[in-house]
């Protein structure tokens, strides 16, 4: 069995970690939440509304593509939730994928590695915009940036989370996917249940979930 990071991105309050968390468990795999990977001085800087510098993600990126290499050698199935904003910071993760380079520039066919059934001409063209990475997938939560930031007023609220709700606006700008990532964007304003069902859903008609069947 293949190893593979599963990586649910977005911004802050767009339901990274409870999507994450529950498609773990409808898998039957393990969970990151890349919030834990953090060091103090980050948390620190959110929780006070501060913008973290690249220079700030760089170890903490780091470290989460390190807890995914682990998985992956393995053979193992990993879910993580991960903000992975920009493409470079997405290619960090990338490089838990012992195969990432030769997978992104030696030509191979969307067929040759999810196989050759897909449900419609559109999950064809983005599996095969996905082949950055065999063992590595991303699908974005996309929801009205009102809806967030309710979300994110009543997390504030109860205590839940370090991050700051002024945030959320340089999240939005700092957000950029690009067509040729092959990243999966997902409607995040639905219920949790029919989110993850729709991410299971888009994972099989690439055949992505199908070297997980027999956990």
């Amino acid at each position: 069995m293949k190893g593979m990071a599963i990586v649910i991105m977005g911004v802050t309050g767009s339901g990274k970690s409870t999507i994450g968390l529950h498609l773990a468990k409808g898998i039957h795999c393990m969970f990151i939440d890349a919030d834990d990977f953090h060091c103090f001085e980050n948390k620190e800087k959110m929780r006070n509304g501060i913008p973290l510098t690249d220079e700030d993600r760089l170890p903490w990126l780091e470290a989460v593509r390190d807890a995914m290499i682990d998985y992956i050698i393995e053979g193992k199935i990993v879910v993580v939730a991960c903000s992975a904003l920009q493409p470079k910071y997405r290619d960090i993760l990338r490089t838990a994928d012992p195969m990432h380079e030769s997978a992104s520039s030696n030509g191979s066919s969307c067929e040759n590695i999810y196989g050759n059934s897909f449900s419609t001409s559109i999950e064809v063209e983005n599996c095969a915009k996905a082949l950055f990475s065999k063992m590595v997938v991303f699908l974005c939560l996309q929801a009205p940036a009102e809806l967030i930031a309710s979300r994110l007023e009543s997390r504030a609220k109860e205590g839940a989370h370090f991050m700051s709700p002024a945030l959320l606006q340089s999240q939005m700008d700092l957000l950029q996917i690009d067509d040729a990532e092959g990243v999966f964007c997902i409607d995040a304003s639905l219920d949790p249940d029919l989110i993850v069902e729709n991410i299971q859903r888009k994972l099989s008609d690439c055949q992505i979930l199908s070297s997980i069947s027999d956990i």
